[in-house]
């Protein structure tokens, strides 16, 4: 197997690795009830997009044996 025949300065590691850095996602926050979403996607909390709902939200279902008051 072949060997180096020189380091790689730190430099040039460097900038290898700054190539695999994460960025945090850039969210925008919801108009109606402001959770933080990503830009032209529908909110996940009310459903909504572009002030028109698209997604209908479920209501939670009960487990079984509890009775709601």
């Amino acid at each position: 197997m072949a060997l180096p025949k020189q380091r790689h300065t730190r430099e040039r590691r460097d900038r290898a690795r700054r190539e695999l850095e994460m960025t945090p996602t850039k969210t925008v926050a919801c108009p109606k009830c402001s959770a933080p979403i990503l830009p032209h996607h529908a909110c996940p909390k009310c459903g909504e997009y572009r002030g028109r709902v698209v997604l209908k939200k479920a209501l939670p279902k009960l487990a079984k044996g509890k009775k709601s008051e």
